[in-house]
């Protein structure tokens, strides 16, 4: 699990690479909470994400509540279709807005 965070238009750009379960999501947890503090626009690029457990839902959850207590918005991109079902199944996909790659992702985020 490694995970990165820029800065892409004042949009928090969080990418995270391998598995997010209940070993690896307390660093996803660390390393996203620190990046998005005081934001109101954030992206969390899963493309390389190949497993998300109930941990990483759970992470995923806290995100969406910080930066929507700063009326903002968190778009998730390159979400594989194995993921979108469970957040689907388990009603988390509601809370997001989904995107297929980064550019597109920008591009929701600034004309909301």
């Amino acid at each position: 699990m490694n995970v990165t965070s820029s800065t892409v238009d004042d949009i928090t750009v969080i990418e995270a690479t391998g598995s997010i379960d209940s070993k690896t999501a307390p660093e996803f947890e660390r390393n996203a909470i620190a990046a998005i503090q005081g934001k109101s626009a954030a992206i969390i690029n899963l493309s390389n994400v190949d497993f998300l457990s109930s941990a990483g839902l759970r992470v995923l959850l806290m995100i969406y509540r910080q930066i929507k207590a700063q009326n903002g918005k968190v778009v998730l991109v390159g979400t594989s279709e194995e993921i979108l079902d469970i957040m689907a199944n388990t009603g988390f996909l509601s809370f997001f807005i989904t995107a297929e790659t980064l550019e597109e992702g920008i591009k929701t985020l600034k004309a909301a």
